[in-house]
């Protein structure tokens, strides 16, 4: 142990929590590995958002699981676009508009779910975890012994925000659309999966009329967890036909379900 850092007193919570706390000190400052940690996680994190999304391998997962995949991109050209218009991620651009056209031009079904996957503010979180959640979620889903789920072709959409999955859904002609996407990084959670769910999307909904669950990585609610929490929430907002502050969690175990506004 370093005798000049001094630590705090409170130093043996640190083992409950990721979060930056019970630092100690050196003198009138911060221990210099307290100081290196924080700066690397700052790179970390910084990493994230710029990270290029590569769907290649998700791309393979999805049709592993058959599931259709078609590639889209919002109206945001680039990262510093996206970064810049906020606006711009939240629709889609002319390209896809027309893939989704001439896709629904030859499907006249409708479908109970719509799955967008966007990069949002961490590809790397939308690459680490969005495959295994997505396994959990339709093995639950076809193995339902009250009701029958049909799902959308799935959207990877890159320069993505939450919203873009309102359009997809419409698009699509979706009861429901999931939106899985890189959350903002923190400074201990680079890699954080953020799901989004709306009942009856349509361009113009309120982040009052989502759900959210976040979180969604190894070291925070696992993928398995999370695909358990949002298949119990889909049921709920299928037998109440609605999302968002009105549907009330009714399962056991209410971690990391909240509405999004």
């Amino acid at each position: 142990m370093n005798p000049t850092v001094i630590p705090a007193a409170w130093d043996g919570l640190k083992r409950f929590t990721e979060a930056r706390i019970a630092l100690g000190r050196a003198g009138h400052s911060q221990p210099t590995a307290v100081h290196l940690a924080f700066q690397l996680a700052h790179a970390q994190a910084r990493d994230a958002v710029h990270l290029a999304f590569d769907p290649t391998d998700l791309s393979k997962a999805l049709q592993a699981l058959d599931l259709r995949p078609l590639h889209l991109h919002s109206a945001a050209p680039d990262r510093a676009a996206y970064l810049q218009r906020p606006d711009l991620g939240r629709q889609l651009d002319a390209t896809s508009r027309d893939v989704l056209a001439r896709w629904r031009a030859e499907h006249a079904d409708t479908f109970d779910l719509a799955f967008v996957i966007a990069d949002g503010l961490s590809s790397l979180a939308v690459m680490r975890h969005a495959a295994p959640l997505m396994a959990e979620l339709i093995q639950r889903l076809r193995s339902d012994p009250t009701q029958r789920w049909t799902t959308a072709p799935v959207a990877l959409i890159e320069q993505g925000r939450v919203a873009i999955g309102d359009e997809v859904g419409e698009l699509l002609r979706a009861r429901t659309v999931v939106v899985l996407i890189g959350e903002r990084p923190g400074l201990s959670s680079p890699d954080s999966l953020g799901i989004y769910f709306t009942w009856a999307p349509r361009v113009g909904c309120s982040d009052a009329q989502r759900n959210c669950i976040s979180n969604v990585r190894d070291t925070g609610l696992p993928p398995a967890r999370a695909a358990a929490r949002l298949h119990a929430l889909l049921t709920q907002a299928r037998q109440h036909q609605l999302s968002g502050v009105g549907l009330k969690d009714e399962t056991d175990d209410g971690h990391a379900i909240l509405p999004s506004g």
